[in-house]
């Protein structure tokens, strides 16, 4: 029986529970690991970035992400071009490759979901999944006074049975 999440029992690790697994297939099946899809999908729509931007957008350090730069980079999906008036600095830019791979990523993704939700659910069911999208991202929208890092520092209670977290 689901628990009633205005009780006093801790919601969360059954959000996970339910959450993870969904999240792993999803990624099972791309090519791309999480990480280089979420650079691939911040620089799609903002056109360009730095290591350090998208350090914080990922939540991974910046050696990884100029690591995962350099293969995505590798495999003609970025570009790095450098500032124009710091020679130091360079931007990460997606190719035209690298927008249609995201695409294809994102495809491949939500593909699998969007079979599953249809085959096993009920259209009542499906209804009440409409209905809680808006309470989940309100979980994750940022107040006035949270930013990305400072919403990834604030701790919060992790349940037992939880595993990294996948990104997206």
């Amino acid at each position: 029986m689901p628990h009633d999440l205005n009780s006093d029992s801790e919601p969360t690790a059954e959000l996970l529970e339910a959450l993870l697994p969904i999240l792993h297939r999803i990624h099972v099946e791309r090519t791309l690991s999480p990480g280089k899809v979420g650079i691939l999908r911040h620089v799609a729509e903002n056109g360009r970035a730095s290591t350090a931007e998208l350090a914080v957008k990922v939540q991974v350090s910046p050696q990884a992400i100029s690591l995962a730069a350099r293969e995505l980079e590798a495999l003609g999906l970025v570009e790095r071009i450098p500032d124009e008036s710091d020679r130091r600095r360079s931007w990460i830019h997606p190719t035209e490759a690298g927008r249609l791979k995201l695409a294809e990523e994102t495809r491949t993704g939500r593909a699998w979901l969007y079979e599953v939700v249809r085959e096993r659910l009920t259209p009542e069911e499906r209804q009440t999944l409409v209905s809680a999208i808006p309470v989940l991202r309100k979980l994750t929208a940022e107040t006035a006074s949270e930013t990305p890092s400072t919403a990834a520092s604030t701790p919060a209670p992790a349940p037992e049975t939880a595993s990294e977290e996948p990104h997206d």
